[in-house]
């Protein structure tokens, strides 16, 4: 399963490692993703979402019920 946010779509970067001596070799950054079960209100009943720091905290500003709509509408990224 990917690492990727449902909420930012933040997903694996590759870059590189560089030593002292200025040497690179390839590394990957992941995305600080979780899973959380999240109340959603208006259907009365919790959902799971695999999501990163910064999907919870526009949950915290949007509201969870916005963002499951622009998810569903796709109008998020």
């Amino acid at each position: 399963m990917a690492k990727v946010c449902k909420v930012t779509k933040k997903h694996r970067m590759t870059g590189n490692n560089v030593s002292h001596a200025h040497n690179k070799t390839k590394r990957c950054f992941e995305p600080n993703i979780h899973r959380r079960r999240l109340w959603v209100p208006g259907q009365k009943r919790y959902i799971t979402l695999k999501i990163s720091a910064q999907g919870l905290r526009t949950i915290d500003k949007l509201g969870i019920e916005v963002v499951l709509e622009k998810i569903k509408n796709k109008e998020i990224n």
